[in-house]
């Protein structure tokens, strides 16, 4: 079998391949039209972040039964297109967490006491001690908007500094955060205004491309920095260079930027920002790491053995039969679970009732977990790495089985406890078709779509309407729409199923159209 990798990879990982596999070596085939014309003979792909791997390459590729990203993300891979063409997708998810808050780190040091600046000055033949005085940590607030694991990595260390450390993520329970010594914050308002340092720890999603926006910004101290090593988009760059040269915040460091490699950029012009080129991952543990793990990935991938970091696990091998069509399924209710969540998840119990409780549903359980998981943290979440995270999170799961179920021949219903109460969803096949049959403890039946929106409400004459309205002048179409309630004139529920997402200016209006009580808008996995 034969193994391509087009961008470099610890000599390590290389050696581990080539025990079993053909591989070659091809970093000129990172542009997507090349590697595309180059794809066909090879059975596995191995990649980091500077390679395409779109639709049409993964089309290209007749024999391709793996496309392996050696590190974490996986923005530069079409991961829909791979699991439709049951090509499986896996990464690295725990290479580079180390390294990547120890580059927050050194760049809140750089950051606070002009080294680079510094340095090149004393390079150029200028001893500028005066024009480059820096600032202390110590005794400073340093704001950390994304505890996931990176995040807790960070605040460990800054504690380690003798600064006082806040955070805001709404999924981490406040016992959580306080065990970590970290001050959880009710909101990212709350968070800015308090911060001498903000640092990011967030995926880039719809939810949080642009969360730190000019608004953002002019809520920060005056002279307060910033640092992102998360991911580029997630900061508007013109805005922030424009309230640095303002004056109003001290500076920025940047590893990440919304376009990589980012051009001129008017950031680089200021003399109070660092910036490196996307190196978090750039440290010679992180590539080993990084580099093994694929390796190992690959081998099981081929070998058509189970591949614990597959992505898309869907589109592998060694899952029981009764239990493969649930995999989606699983994902989606747990995804569902957290999107209706209120607060930061405690506890999650997995029922699977019927004859799918005659197999092993373990695999079920860390779909799950990936499900719920996934929206919520900085990297992507795989079947190993989920219930490490969980239990990182404080989130107990447990598992329940039984061949009994009332209404339908296989069941897989889930009990989440949140800080702010209980999220129950269900969900049953309908041969291969998925259908949703409890949401909130209301029984209905509708099939779970990529965007949802779900709403609680006192049932009257006319808000069917009102909402359908409301959305058309929005220019949002309702594919679907289902309405449960308890008792005529008592609670209701509905669901819809819309074709685009619904921005969170149209949920208000529809809340306050029909004084709904609660009102969700829902991306479900693909």
């Amino acid at each position: 079998m034969r193994v391509l990798v087009t961008e470099p990879l610890s000599e390590a990982g290389l050696a581990l391949l080539r025990r079993d596999f053909q591989v070659d070596v091809r970093e000129d085939l990172t542009d997507p039209e090349a590697l595309a014309a180059a794809i066909g003979p090879y059975d596995a792909l191995i990649v980091r972040s500077q390679t395409r791997v779109t639709a049409r390459v993964l089309e290209a590729g007749e024999r391709l039964k793996v496309v392996a990203r050696a590190g974490i993300g996986l923005d530069n891979v079409d991961v829909e297109a791979a699991t439709r063409r049951g090509i499986l997708v896996v990464n690295a998810p725990q290479s580079n967490i180390v390294s990547a808050a120890e580059h927050t780190i050194a760049l809140l040091l750089a950051q606070a006491r002009n080294i680079p600046q510094a340095h090149a000055a004393l390079r150029a033949g200028r001893w500028e001690r005066a024009r480059y005085q820096g600032v202390e940590l110590a005794g400073k607030t340093l704001g950390i908007v994304g505890l996931g694991r990176v995040g807790a990595m960070v605040a460990q260390r800054a504690l380690a500094f003798g600064m006082r450390v806040i955070a805001h993520d709404p999924y981490v329970p406040r016992e959580r955060a306080r065990e970590m010594g970290v001050d959880l914050m009710p909101s990212l308002e709350a968070l800015l205004v308090q911060s001498d340092f903000v640092s990011l720890h967030l995926p880039r999603t719809p939810q949080t491309e642009g969360l730190i926006g000019a608004h953002e910004l002019s809520l920060m101290k005056e002279g307060a920095r910033l640092v992102n090593t998360a991911r580029g988009g997630i900061v508007d760059e013109e805005a922030l260079a424009k309230a640095i040269a303002d004056g109003h915040l001290g500076g920025a460091a940047l590893d990440v930027f919304a376009q990589e490699p980012p051009g001129d950029s008017p950031l680089f012009h200021l003399e109070n920002v660092v910036v490196t080129p996307h190196l978090g991952a750039a440290t010679a543990e992180a590539q080993d790491k990084a580099g093994t793990q694929i390796a190992e990935m690959v081998r099981l991938a081929l070998a058509g053995e189970f591949v614990p970091y597959a992505v898309n696990l869907s589109a592998g091998a060694e899952v029981p039969e009764v239990v493969r069509p649930f995999l989606g399924l699983a994902e989606r209710l747990g995804a569902l679970c957290t999107g209706l969540a209120d607060g930061a998840l405690r506890s999650i119990e997995c029922a699977f009732l019927g004859r799918i409780a005659e197999a092993d549903t373990r695999v079920l359980t860390l779909a799950v977990l990936k499900g719920a998981l996934s929206p919520i943290v900085h990297e992507p979440v795989s079947f190993v790495n989920a219930p490490i995270i969980a239990a990182e999170r404080g989130i107990a799961v447990s598992e329940v089985r039984s061949t009994v179920s009332r209404d339908y021949v296989n069941l897989v219903a889930l009990r989440a406890e949140t800080e702010d109460g209980e999220v129950e969803v269900a969900g049953t096949l309908v041969g291969r078709r998925e259908r949703l049959t409890q949401v909130l403890g209301f029984e209905l039946e509708m099939a779970p779509a990529r965007y949802m929106v779900f709403l609680t409400y006192e049932d009257r004459p006319g808000v069917i309407g009102r909402v359908g309205t409301i959305l058309g002048e929005h220019g949002i179409n309702i594919a679907t729409m289902e309405v449960a309630r308890e008792a005529a004139g008592g609670l209701a529920l509905m669901g819809l199923t819309v074709d685009s997402p619904v921005p969170p200016d149209v949920l208000e209006e529809v809340r306050g159209a029909v004084r709904a009580s609660a009102i969700r808008s829902i991306v479900l996995p693909a």
